[in-house]
């Protein structure tokens, strides 16, 4: 694989071992699958990963693109999605999600 242009993190909300945030139990974790099957089918090259708890449980689910370095906030649902992928494309950030 090449170094990817872009790097996706889903918060999972763990803290050690255990998923104690309140991303995961906002279905983060549902996000990925679609984010990579969306990444392929527009021929991004981006890679996507689950993270560890990013400490912001009252705006999650949260996402973090690098090297942007855009955090999203209430990424709930597969729209959400869809805008942030349709941002990067376009060279900026989803505004409506964006963290500030």
């Amino acid at each position: 694989m090449l170094k990817p242009d872009h790097h996706i993190l889903v918060c999972a909300s763990f803290r050690g071992t255990e998923p104690k945030g309140k991303c995961i139990k906002k279905d983060s974790l549902q996000l990925i699958p679609y984010i990579e099957e969306e990444v392929l089918e527009r021929g991004l090259n981006v890679m996507v990963s689950s993270t560890g708890c990013l400490k912001l449980c009252e705006d999650g689910p949260v996402v973090v693109v690098y090297p942007e370095a855009y955090w999203y906030k209430g990424v709930t649902n597969e729209e959400a999605v869809d805008e942030i992928l349709d941002s990067l494309e376009n060279g900026g950030p989803a505004e409506k999600y964006l963290l500030t």
